[in-house]
C-alpha cells in the first residue's frame, strides 16, 4: 500500500506550479540608439579637448583628473541608463524603470556639474552670465526646484507614465525632462561659477531638504499604494519573483532611499565647500589688508 501525501503537502506542490506557471520570462538586451551613442561620444570629445587645452595653460589645479573622471563616469551613467539592457528591464520591471529615471535626473547630472570648473568654463561662463539675466525668475534657484519636483510628480501620474511606456517619442520626451531638470537643479547647488543668484548660507540646504522630501513623499506614496497605479505593467504573472503591485512597491522605496542617501551625502558636500570657501575669503582678505 501506498501511503498517499499530505494535505500540506499537496497545497504547497500546488502553489509552488502555480508560481511557476505564472513566471512571465524578462527580456535584457542592449538598445542600440545611434543618436544616443553619437551625442554620448561628442560629450565625451569635446569635454577632453577642453580639460586637455585647460591643463596645459592653467595647469592640474585647473584641470584636476579627477574632474575628468567624473566627467566620463557621467556620461557613463548616461550610457548605462539609456544604452544598457537598464532600458528594456524598465520596460517591464516597475522598480528598473525608477532606476532608469535617477541616473538620468541625479547620479548623471552630479558627475556632470562636477566634473566642470572655473577654468574649464572659462570660455562660456559670460554667456552662462547673460542666459542668467535673461532667464529672469526661470534663472532663480526656486526654479530649479519647482522644474525637478515637477518633472518627478508629472510624469508619475499613471496615464502619462504609461503613454511614455507605449510611445517612443514620449518615452523620449521624459528623458529630456528629466535630464534637463536634473541639470537646471544641481546646476544651482554645484556649479563652481559664482552666479548672482548664488544660494548663501543655509540656502542650500533649504533649497535640497524641500526638494528632496517632495520626491521622497512620492516613493512613499507608490511604495505604499494598495493598488496598482500604471496599468502598463499589469499583468497575471510575475518577474523575477515580483508582481506588479510588490514591482511597483520596490519602485517607490527605491525613489526613497536615493533621494535620502543623495541628500545626506549632497550636504555634507556642500557644508565641506562652505568653510573651503570661508577660509578662501579670510585668507584673500589677509592678503589684501597687507
Amino acid at each position: 500500500m501506498v501511503a498517499g501525501r499530505s494535505p500540506q503537502n499537496s497545497t504547497a506542490t500546488s502553489q509552488l506550479r502555480a508560481v511557476t506557471a505564472t513566471s512571465l520570462p524578462v527580456h535584457a538586451g542592449w538598445t542600440f540608439a545611434p543618436i544616443v551613442l553619437l551625442a554620448l561620444v561628442a560629450y565625451v570629445a569635446i569635454y577632453v579637448a577642453r580639460w586637455r587645452r585647460s591643463r596645459a595653460e592653467g595647469g592640474a589645479r585647473a584641470a584636476p583628473v579627477g574632474r575628468l573622471v567624473l566627467w566620463c563616469t557621467g556620461v557613463l551613467l548616461l550610457f548605462v541608463a539609456l544604452i544598457s539592457p537598464i532600458d528594456e528591464l524598465g520596460e517591464q520591471l516597475a522598480s528598473i524603470h525608477m532606476v532608469q529615471h535617477l541616473l538620468i535626473a541625479d547620479l548623471a547630472p552630479i558627475c556632470l556639474t562636477l566634473g566642470l570648473t572655473k577654468w574649464i568654463l572659462r570660455p562660456a561662463t559670460r554667456r552662462i552670465h547673460r542666459i542668467e539675466r535673461a532667464a529672469g525668475p526661470f534663472g532663480h534657484p526656486a526654479f530649479g526646484v519647482v522644474a525637478y519636483v515637477g518633472a518627478m510628480w508629472l510624469w508619475h501620474v499613471p496615464a502619462l507614465y504609461d503613454a511614455a511606456l507605449q510611445h517612443s517619442m514620449v518615452h523620449v520626451l521624459e528623458h529630456l525632462t528629466f535630464g534637463a531638470a536634473g541639470l537646471l537643479y544641481w546646476w544651482h547647488l554645484l556649479s563652481p561659477i559664482r552666479s548672482r543668484m548664488r544660494l548663501g548660507g543655509l540656502g542650500p540646504v533649504a533649497y535640497m531638504a524641500s526638494t528632496k522630501l517632495l520626491v521622497g513623499f512620492l516613493g512613499v506614496l507608490l511604495a505604499f499604494s494598495p493598488t496598482l497605479l500604471f496599468t502598463f505593467y499589469d499583468s497575471t504573472g510575475t518577474r523575477w519573483g515580483l508582481s506588479p503591485l510588490t514591482d511597483q512597491h520596490v519602485a517607490g522605496l527605491i525613489m526613497a532611499l536615493e533621494q535620502s542617501i543623495v541628500m545626506g551625502i549632497a550636504i555634507a558636500y556642500l557644508f565641506v565647500r562652505m568653510l573651503a570657501e570661508s577660509e578662501e575669503e579670510a585668507q584673500r582678505a589677509e592678503r589684501y589688508a597687507a
